[in-house]
């Protein structure tokens, strides 16, 4: 599903090189739920941006279905991510002037999908992350949670193949993050591969893998980190 060997990802300026990933490896199958952790700085977003065709990689080779990215223009890179990849952002990145309703619509939109196509696949999402009656209340009308909520729902309505939650409760309370953790579960027993960056060990520990990173390389969960974290200046979240 996902396959990244030997994956950097440098930063340059005209007097400091910095890397965000260094020989970074990881395979994620079909079917998975994946949870990447790791300290401020390791190169976790940076990660999932790479993976989410948000973001270019200096070198290496990164094979999503099978097929290699890195030769792909900005075109090819945003058909992929509507048709195949859904995102959550800890920020919920809902459009606060477009009510629910409207916000799941938008990735449809850019499918050229048809009206009724459209609807019925943004109540089916709305049913299923329980917000079928908040359609035309706006973000800021809603709970943390039911922002969040709405997050899932935009992503589940293109029926993506791969999930990536980037925090996905950082912002939410106890009880609203168990909600949506649970609901990402849910999503997974469906089938979903999900990728789920968290700086929380009790998230994590709920995933079928822990994926450590440090310094910008994967780390096995078990061994100890071959550089400090100390030493990651300038090294990106």
């Amino acid at each position: 599903m996902l396959k990244m060997t030997h994956l950097s990802k440098v930063y340059r300026t005209e007097v400091v090189e910095t890397y965000a990933l260094r020989d970074f490896s990881i395979d994620v199958k079909e079917g998975e739920f994946v949870a990447v952790t790791g300290p401020s700085g390791s190169g976790k977003t940076t990660f999932l941006t790479i993976a989410g065709l948000l973001e270019t990689f200096t070198g290496g080779e990164y094979l999503l279905d099978g097929a290699d990215v890195s030769g792909l223009n900005d075109n090819a890179r945003s058909k992929i991510r509507n048709e195949k990849i859904g995102f959550i952002f800890q920020a919920f990145n809902l459009i606060p002037d477009l009510n629910v309703f409207d916000n799941v619509e938008v990735p449809l939109r850019y499918r050229g999908m048809k009206s009724a196509e459209r609807k019925r696949r943004i109540m089916d999402a709305l049913e299923r992350v329980g917000l079928a009656s908040r359609i035309k209340h706006y973000p800021a009308e809603l709970s943390g949670g039911q922002q969040q909520r709405v997050a899932i729902a935009r992503a589940l309505a293109g029926s993506p193949r791969l999930l990536l939650a980037d925090e996905p409760t950082g912002n939410l309370d106890t009880q609203m993050a168990r909600g949506v953790l649970e609901l990402l579960e849910d999503i997974h027993r469906e089938g979903a591969t999900i990728v789920m960056v968290t700086h929380d060990p009790e998230l994590a520990a709920r995933a079928q893998r822990n994926v450590h990173i440090i310094d910008g390389q994967e780390v096995d969960i078990a061994e100890e980190p071959r550089f400090h974290a100390d030493h990651a200046t300038g090294s990106h979240a």
